[in-house]
């Protein structure tokens, strides 16, 4: 997916999909982090469950209002709607439960957006 058309961030320049080691990264980062939290704060039984909330929430939050989380942060991706705008809070939560589920994200096409991107109309880009 090449395309001129990108975030405003980054005008004029050319939009790449993020490889899926990029991808991967970010979402270790994330997920470790979401399991900190969780186990800091949630009943212990119910660890797991607590993190993976906590991980829906997280994407909902800083990928519908800054299109990255601080795991995408750090491998210097983002994730916006197929214009290039924000996702928004309910694209991004949607986005994120589908993500919870693993299986959707699996499943890829071409330009690497799994069934959890195309159900949100988001692309995770460099």
């Amino acid at each position: 997916m090449s395309t001129t058309a990108g975030p405003s961030s980054q005008s004029s320049s050319e939009v790449r999909p993020a490889t899926l080691g990029e991808r991967f990264l970010a979402l270790l980062i994330d997920w470790i982090l979401c399991l900190l939290l969780a186990v800091a704060v949630a009943p212990q039984p119910y660890g797991n469950l607590w993190a993976s909330a906590v991980l829906v929430l997280e994407y909902a939050v800083f990928i519908g209002l800054f299109t990255q989380t601080p795991g995408m942060r750090v491998a210097k991706i983002r994730c916006v709607r197929l214009d290039g705008e924000r996702l928004g809070l309910y694209r991004a939560f949607i986005r994120g439960v589908l993500l919870a589920l693993v299986v959707p994200a699996l499943i890829m096409d071409s330009d690497r957006r799994g069934l959890h991107d195309r159900a949100a109309e988001s692309v995770v880009i460099r």
